[in-house]
């Protein structure tokens, strides 16, 4: 049984709610948001709208989970992934307004053993340069320490960082990164004395009412009214694993819903301000967080995307601040195994849309938000539904065409220049660790040591590449496994790279230097 919109929101009594004016009717939007879960295969959605300093809408369409008839509401839980960011970014401005931090401090002035590759990066990154990725390190530098779940905890992942060679100069690039923000949830620690979780919790969730959410990966495995996470595997919508490692929570591990979103959003678009004279954070700290530090690049939109083309885009404290139709827009997303996430927030009219999905359809989100705020601007109608779907459709060309290319260049009467047991061994990367190649029954296998979820066989490709084929294959990031051999026909060391532009990001497999562990300890 669904419930009505107007229904759920009269019950919520902490909230003014009923007798709003909203530019769309509750039978528009239901109708709308049921047609972008058909299309893209969403199961279940979380929606907040909020204006005024009043919630529009908090609602949840659709189920919790896949071919079961539990619905979703508006206090069912999905992974806001680096929708995160922003709640890290919000800790670290309580503690500056307290006066134990400073945004241009050093960082090694509060973590002295922290270090990245170079030197003078070092000494001069700051606790604004954890925020927004500039630092010099590469899109996605150093996921591999804890994506897919690692077993080394945060402090490891952040000691790690130092073997990362920095892909750009300092400052120079826009770069994105979430390892970074692991070592802003270690700054909070060290100065407040709670974990991160703790201090987001009692300072942040607590304070803005957010009575459900939650600050761990982990929390979306402890049952209760939580979404499934689902994605499409091998061309089959199902319910996959979600992501449960707590080493990477202040970049993305809060799970929250659409009631709660709206107490966030209401307090981020009114300064701070929890209750009459009771102010999370100051209006500076707004200013601090909403504005531009990184330049994004600004690339032209695909024609169906015509209205996106923005005149402005960068990164502040935990927001990506760019226009749309004339309007400055705060916005994030978010990403995880089966949930992805949107913000987007208009403070010139103090309105703000969130929208939660248990599926990984970026479509389904924007389509969603975008519908929504062309309708409080007062835009055109475009029918956004139809343009992702034709975006989707020349991706997936493309990707296929990639993968096909590929394989037809592939030479496969080429053989290895050694025999296989010669490629086993331990290899080891200065940032990752180590990694096992094994000879069993007669062929190649792959092991991440330190990533249980990291486990495969080894199938060869062409001359002295092999492709690594992960048995989870929830995964969706098969491999290629380069060896480079010396003059004297003995491996000197192997590099790898996604198999298909597909890939995440995050496996950044393109970053490791695997030597054999005989060279890697000279």
């Amino acid at each position: 049984m669904k419930f009505g919109a107007m229904a759920v929101l009269c019950i919520l009594l902490a909230w003014p709610l009923c007798g709003q004016q909203s530019p769309v009717s509750q039978a528009e939007l239901d109708a709308y948001v049921s047609r972008v879960m058909k299309e893209f295969q969403v199961p279940g959605v979380g929606l907040a709208i909020v204006k005024d300093g009043k919630v529009i809408v908090a609602k949840g369409y659709g189920v919790r989970e896949l071919a079961k008839p539990t619905p979703a509401d508006a206090q069912t839980l999905f992974g806001i992934a680096s929708n995160t960011k922003a709640f890290t970014a919000t800790a670290l401005a309580i503690l500056v307004e307290e006066g134990k931090l400073a945004w241009d401090r050093s960082v090694i002035d509060v973590l002295p053993w922290f270090r990245l590759s170079d030197p003078y990066v070092t000494n001069e990154l700051t606790i604004r340069d954890l925020l927004v990725h500039r630092s010099g390190l590469g899109l996605g530098a150093g996921d591999l320490l804890w994506w897919p779940p690692s077993t080394y905890d945060r402090h490891e992942i952040a000691r790690r960082l130092r073997f990362i060679p920095l892909a750009t100069s300092f400052r120079s690039t826009y770069a994105y990164d979430n390892v970074l923000y692991t070592v802003a949830g270690e700054v909070i620690e060290t100065l407040s004395g709670l974990t991160w979780e703790e201090f987001v919790q009692q300072r942040v969730l607590d304070q803005v009412g957010m009575a459900t959410s939650n600050p761990r990966h982990s929390d979306a495995t402890n049952g209760g009214n939580v979404a499934a996470p689902h994605a499409e595997i091998d061309g089959n919508l199902m319910v996959v694993k979600p992501f449960a490692s707590d080493n990477t929570n202040p970049a993305g591990g809060i799970n929250s819903n659409a009631d709660d979103m709206a107490r966030w959003m209401i307090v981020q678009l009114d300064s701070g301000r929890i209750a009459p004279g009771k102010q999370l954070f100051s209006p500076n700290t707004t200013v601090e967080l909403w504005t531009p530090v990184t330049p994004i690049p600004i690339g032209a939109p695909p024609p169906e995307l015509a209205p996106l083309r923005a005149n402005f885009r960068g990164y502040g404290l935990g927001f990506e601040i760019r226009d749309y139709r004339g309007h400055k827009i705060v916005t994030h997303t978010g990403g995880l195994p089966g949930y992805v996430s949107l913000v987007m927030m208009v403070p010139e009219i103090k309105m703000g849309v969130c929208v939660l999905t248990n599926q990984e359809s970026g479509a389904a989100f924007n389509a969603i938000g975008l519908y929504v705020l062309d309708r409080y601007l007062s835009a055109p109608a475009i029918d956004w539904v139809a343009s992702y779907k034709a975006i989707i459709a020349r991706r997936t060309a493309r990707v296929k065409d990639a993968e096909g290319s590929a394989a037809s260049s592939r030479n496969a009467q080429s053989k290895p220049s050694l025999s296989l047991e010669r490629y086993a061994g331990t290899y080891r990367d200065r940032w990752y660790g180590d990694i096992a190649i094994t000879l069993e029954d007669g062929k190649l296998a792959i092991q991440f040591t330190k990533t249980p979820s990291l486990i495969g066989d080894l199938d060869h490709w062409q001359y002295d590449t092999f492709i690594a084929r992960w048995k989870d294959r929830e995964l969706r990031a098969d491999a290629y496994v380069t060896f480079s051999l010396t003059p004297e026909g003995t491996v000197e060391q192997a590099k790898m790279a996604p198999a298909s532009p597909s890939v995440d990001f995050s496996f950044d497999f393109q970053d490791l230097l695997l030597l054999p562990v005989r060279e890697a300890e000279k």
